[in-house]
């Protein structure tokens, strides 16, 4: 990392300033420069925008340490040690915090609550994150106690209820015999696969007024099967009328044995629903390991089915061979007729026609699905792409028009397809001194700095984004340059995307420690905006950021690749703990980058699936022969890995034209993945 240079304490927010003159000429005089920050960051620990993370990560005379201890105590429910914390800590900046970890803990415990308590501690903290969030904890209790009246005098003062809120606001509806309440909750019937606790009551209150046919039943059981909820699906069979309710052990062998439930299949299978359905089930959780022999089964017992089903389980094949990109897909979801497909699989319905190029078969897929999801950028320009390709050509530029501009993957492919070069917009004025004062000002602002600097990022992350809620541009630009003088890259870069009007894209795609990146990525004959376009997608430049799985550092090296890596470039006396380091990190990720790049025909959008993925992951995604980086991108079958890649290209583009100062195309970046088994040889060999 390259050496911080203090500003100029001229910089700084004057109402930092103002608030002890005296204090800071002490400081000025007592160590120079850094000893006016550190004496700045007492006065005001959340305001103290320049150095954050430069200054020692506790002070005593704050409580710092009490207030991470006391989130400690609150995360062990050690209610004696925080409530001694809680006095400790009256007159620290986050005191509020300490104070509701001490309430919202006897709330999580479903002990007694002083209302005027509670109630004195929403007044004083009125609009704030905090505030919502002990008024959040307050509902859930009341919900759970099930004290509508306390309920409805607060759940309309909260700005942003979740899921188990709505259905808390729901059951009291119900409760009251509120005209309209089951019309509002039976979306929920199929939206809500796999219920919180709240909702239960709310769905079985739909299932006893008799708001939910059989046929919504059976829906909802095949939707959860789809996202693979088995004890969800479990519980939504118990709502089936006696007459259809297959046993427990017949529903397991369904799930976990559906070849031998097949193959056990009754004769009398055409005049039984409930055997029948299970039977479509059946046929699903096969495909999910071997579509072919699932096929094989569909075929024998297709005509005892009734179209529904069949036409469900051919879908459910039709899906499974195109996350697999079997040549079969397109047929099977053809076999399927005019099913209702959920909006994953009819999305994976559009992959199949397009892996296969039969732009004919994307148009009407496309076409089919439901409004909301065909606006999206994805299908919009996928649909321009097939009505071009159908000679359309008005229509096909009239839908690229309605996404070019966008910053995203689609936006870049409709500005190339319009022959539009790709550029930032016109930087926007940096933020004044005055704009910054009157945003680093802000409580909230102050608040999500001090939770920042001693690491409490879930909550201050939380803090943060509701400091943004109403900002305007101008607002928006000071809070990402706050952030960007922090050191705090992944709230710049979000902070800076929010802009509607004007724009600053050196802080959406900042470049930071550029005297690590870009010398290696030199050295290594790397493309500097592509290295950056993936780094800023694998950590947001967080130097400690760390997976659920593991992987660590700016480039989000998992321990065995960084192993790995570092015993092929002989780097010596190598430690796991090394992983974190700035260095170290960025020259094992750029190796591997440059490795993958050269086992996978120097093709970035095949080394970045690979980054993701893994090497023989990409290279499995090929297709017999060459395919459009765009269309590979699109049917990659991992979620994950599919916005990864698009992400990580898209970026690319932006760092490309802010690098070198001229416009960009991504259809061009992405070029053509050739087809399996073109110069990939040496992949296999990668981890």
């Amino acid at each position: 990392m390259k050496p911080f240079i203090a500003p100029s304490p001229k910089h700084a927010p004057r109402s930092l300033i103002a608030r002890d003159a005296g204090a800071r000429a002490a400081a000025q005089a007592r160590t120079g420069v850094r000893g006016w920050i550190e004496r700045a960051c007492q006065l005001a620990l959340g305001a103290c925008v320049l150095t954050l993370g430069l200054i020692p990560a506790a002070q005593a005379e704050f409580g710092d340490e009490q207030v991470i201890a006391a989130r400690e105590a609150f995360r062990a429910n050690d209610r004696a040690r925080l409530e001694r914390l809680a006095r400790e800590t009256r007159e620290h900046p986050l005191a509020d915090y300490v104070e509701y970890w001490r309430m919202a803990q006897g709330m999580r415990t479903l002990k007694e609550v002083d209302p005027a308590t509670v109630q004195a501690f929403l007044a004083r903290n009125e609009r704030s994150h905090v505030a919502n969030l002990l008024r959040a904890d307050w509902l859930k209790l009341a919900g759970a106690q099930r004290q509508w009246e306390l309920f409805d005098s607060e759940y309309a003062k909260l700005p942003q209820p979740d899921q188990e809120l709505g259905c808390y606001s729901l059951q009291a509806r119900l409760a009251r015999g509120e005209l309209g309440a089951s019309r509002d909750a039976l979306p929920l019937w199929l939206r809500l696969l796999e219920p919180p606790a709240a909702c239960a009551p709310v769905l079985d209150a739909l299932v006893s007024e008799q708001k939910v046919s059989i046929d919504d039943m059976w829906t909802r059981i095949r939707l959860q099967f789809e996202a693979n909820k088995m004890q969800a699906a479990r519980a939504s069979i118990r709502y089936l009328p006696a007459t259809q309710q297959p046993e427990p052990e017949v529903v397991n062998g369904v799930i976990d044995r559906p070849l031998v439930f097949l193959v056990r299949l009754p004769s009398e299978l055409a005049a039984d629903r409930a055997a029948r359905e299970l039977a479509a089930l059946a046929i699903q959780r096969m495909a999910r390991n071997d579509p072919a022999q699932a096929a094989t089964q569909l075929e024998r017992i297709e005509t005892a089915l009734q179209p529904g089903e069949r036409g469900w389980a051919w879908s459910m094949l039709g899906w499974e061979a195109a996350r697999r990109h079997l040549p079969e897909a397109l047929d099977w979801f053809g076999r399927a007729g005019d099913a209702p497909l959920s909006e994953t699989v009819i999305q994976w319905k559009a992959r199949a026609a397009l892996r296969a190029q039969d732009w004919e078969a994307l148009r009407a897929t496309i076409e089919k699905m439901p409004p909301a999801l065909a606006a999206l950028p994805d299908w919009t320009y996928w649909l321009g792409r097939a009505y071009r390709a159908g000679g359309r050509s008005d229509e096909a530029r009239a839908l690229f028009k309605r996404i070019a501009g966008q910053p995203n993957f689609y936006g870049n492919l409709a500005d190339d397809e319009l022959n539009r070069p790709i550029a930032p917009p016109p930087k926007a004025r940096e933020p004044s001194a005055e704009e910054l004062d009157q945003v680093a000002a802000r409580s909230s602002i102050q608040r999500a700095l001090a939770l920042f600097r001693l690491n409490l990022r879930a909550e201050a992350i939380a803090e943060w984004n509701f400091a943004l809620r109403g900002m305007n541009d101008r607002e928006l630009l000071a809070a990402a340059e706050i952030a960007r003088r922090a050191n705090l890259y992944d709230r710049a870069i979000a902070t800076a995307e929010r802009t509607r009007n004007e724009h600053d894209y050196t802080l959406r795609y900042l470049s930071p420690f550029d005297d690590s990146v870009r010398p290696v990525a030199r050295q290594q004959s790397l493309d500097e905006a592509w290295v950056y376009g993936l780094m800023r997608q694998e950590s947001r430049f967080i130097t400690n950021a760390r997976s659920g799985v593991g992987a660590a550092g700016l480039m989000q090296l998992m321990p065995a690749t960084a192993r790995w890596v570092a015993k092929k470039i002989g780097l010596k006396d190598f430690r796991p703990k090394h992983v974190v380091d700035t260095d170290t990190n960025v020259l094992l990720g750029t190796s591997y980058m440059r490795m993958v790049l050269d086992g996978l025909d120097q093709d970035p959008v095949l080394a970045s699936a690979a980054y993701n993925a893994g090497p023989s992951r990409a290279r499995k995604w090929r297709a017999e022969t060459p395919l459009e980086g765009a269309i590979y991108a699109e049917t990659i079958p991992f979620t994950e890995t599919r916005d990864y890649v698009k992400k990580v290209m898209s970026n690319a583009v932006y760092y490309s034209a802010l690098f070198e100062g001229k416009p960009q195309s991504l259809k061009s970046r992405l070029g053509v993945v050739g087809p399996r088994g073109t110069n990939d040889a040496g992949a296999s060999a990668l981890p």
